[in-house]
């Protein structure tokens, strides 16, 4: 396929400031890939410019069109492992589990729970004298407000306790 009379002329095309894929053309049987890995494997880096390619192009005068800025964040590349911002928080008050008072006439069993009754269990499972709290429960929530703050503290408070910072 690449004989010394069609290797002579790829070097001579190549040096004239053909482009591979014309290169391919005057050759014929070949594709501009096979122009190019046979340039490299020739270490035919240097080139004369084309003609056309010596004289830069005019350019279009741009419209007086406002360019739109798009805000980047300050932060680039992959940021999945980027450390998240700590935040100061105030609570307003501290919710302590201290023993779980809960009236008697609002407790109930499994059976009893229903539509609006909080679903926190008391005491083991196991045991006789478990029971669910039973209180009125927040809008949305499964639990009465009591029990809302102790099942869904801030991530930074749980860390917080679990580190004794707290």
């Amino acid at each position: 396929m690449w004989t010394d009379e069609r290797v002579e002329l790829l070097k001579k095309l190549w040096n004239d400031g053909l482009s591979a894929s014309q290169i391919a053309v005057e050759l014929g049987g070949i594709t501009r890939n096979a122009v190019i890995g046979k340039v490299h494997r020739l270490g035919l880096s240097g080139r004369a410019k084309s003609p056309a390619a010596a004289v830069p192009r005019a350019r279009k005068p741009r419209a007086a069109a406002p360019v739109l800025r798009v805000a980047r964040p300050a932060m680039r590349g992959n940021t999945a492992l980027a450390r998240a911002p700590v935040y100061e928080v105030e609570y307003e008050q501290e919710v302590e589990a201290v023993a779980n008072v809960v009236p008697m006439g609002q407790r109930c069993t499994l059976l009893e729970l229903g539509e609006g009754k909080c679903r926190w269990p008391v005491g083991d499972p196991g045991s006789t004298d478990f029971f669910f709290c039973g209180g009125r429960t927040s809008e949305g929530l499964p639990y009465c407000g009591y029990h809302a703050r102790i099942a869904y503290q801030p991530v930074d408070r749980r860390r917080d306790k679990r580190l004794g910072r707290i």
